[in-house]
């Protein structure tokens, strides 16, 4: 692979802000990512396809095809970062610097860094080798809403037999992840002077009985549910953040408390949502309080490849056994349109959302060789 030509293309993909958000004030849109690797992709023969995604102004998806018929191999990848605190870096994030063996910027290994390598492995056959169609998938708001890959799950589209995630993953094979549930509950009393608490509802003495609940279901999840494959074995619960009240000598009129749960694949989100939602209810009916439970996020489901041709031969190529992860990824979105779904990449998800983020020049060779296979096997001379 030629490193000079892989590094600048990465250095223009990180040049363009493409942060996704929940949040309003950091939110923005990947357009200038999507019509970079656009207008990459046309130059090399790709068919090439921007489709905005419904409901949410200035996001895309780009879905480019090289060759014809039916199977083939999807490699995916997600065209938006996380926000990032530039006084913390040591350099400009979006600018691509080479130092220590490693290239550093905001998305470098999550996951910019893969898009590149993709199209270099794309190259190195040609046109009229593929025998079954390469997709090279880019999706918008994989960090914050999943979006992108909701809109393509939807739309049941792309199609093809195989699909590679190419999250930072260290080129371990992933078979199954936990899925993801980020929830608020807004408790509204009534407030009053603290001289006397017959004057109001305190929503804090209703958050602390609601957090009791909460942490006796936690407890119950865990003796409930074991997934022996995952280094953590069962659903965890953190309680992420919770404000209220302005004064001491207030009664508390509304609080508001932020949790997340990572679930197995065999615990079902909706089940778990509406088991909070019917204690809150009952809750809000002996206290007078009213109480709001809603999702901050869509929920990202639980992925599990099962008995999968694809994760066999990625661990036989990579000679790395599969494994499990606690992160979500847009795998399960993928695998509900029909495809056999691994997510496996190059570089650490430990350096990724956080300042410095990096990707080691160790892993891109061994990246390189093994998407070409991967190619080869799926496209080239697809059994």
């Amino acid at each position: 692979m030629d490193l000079a030509h892989y590094t600048q293309r990465l250095a223009q993909l990180v040049a363009i802000p493409s942060v996704s958000s929940t949040s309003s004030q950091y939110d923005q849109s990947n357009e200038g990512v999507i019509d970079l690797l656009a207008s990459w992709t046309h130059a090399l023969g790709f068919r090439v396809e921007k489709l905005p995604v419904p409901n949410h102004p200035g996001k895309f998806n780009l879905v480019a095809t090289l060759g014809t018929g039916s199977g083939g191999l999807i490699l995916s990848g997600h065209s938006d970062t996380v926000p990032c605190n530039p006084e913390k870096w040591q350099q400009d994030p979006w600018q691509l610097t080479q130092r220590d063996n490693a290239l550093f910027g905001l998305g470098a290994t999550d996951m910019k860094g893969f898009f590149p390598l993709a199209l270099a492995a794309a190259q190195r056959f040609k046109i009229e080798q593929y025998q079954a169609p390469l997709i090279l998938l880019a999706t918008a708001d994989e960090e914050s809403s999943m979006s992108g890959a909701m809109a393509l799950r939807d739309q049941s589209y792309p199609i093809s037999r195989a699909a590679v995630i190419g999250e930072p993953t260290g080129l371990t094979p992933i078979r199954a992840h936990k899925g993801v549930m980020m929830e608020s509950i807004r408790i509204i009393g009534q407030s009053g002077h603290s001289s006397n608490p017959e004057l109001g509802v305190n929503a804090m003495d209703i958050a602390t009985t609601l957090l009791n609940y909460l942490k006796r279901l936690k407890r119950s999840l865990r003796a409930r549910y074991q997934d022996n494959r995952f280094a953590i074995s069962y659903p965890t619960m953190n309680f992420g953040c919770i404000h209220g009240g302005d004064s001491p000598n207030r009664i508390c009129g509304e609080v508001n408390l932020h949790f997340d749960v990572r679930t197995l694949p065999d615990l079902t989100q909706d089940q778990l949502r509406n088991e909070i939602a019917e204690y809150c209810a009952k809750l809000a009916s002996k206290t007078g309080a009213i109480i709001h439970l809603r999702p901050l996020i869509n929920s990202v489901p639980s992925f599990d490849a099962g008995i999968s041709e694809l994760v066999a031969l990625c661990e036989q190529l990579t000679e790395n056994t599969a494994e499990t992860v606690a992160f979500g990824t847009e795998a399960p979105y993928l695998q509900a349109m029909g495809m056999d779904t691994v997510v496996m990449g190059p570089g650490s998800i430990d350096v990724a959302h956080q300042p410095n983020e990096y990707i080691e020049l160790s892993q891109l060779e061994p990246a390189y060789a093994l998407i070409s296979k991967l190619i080869h096997h799926y496209c080239i001379a697809p059994l």
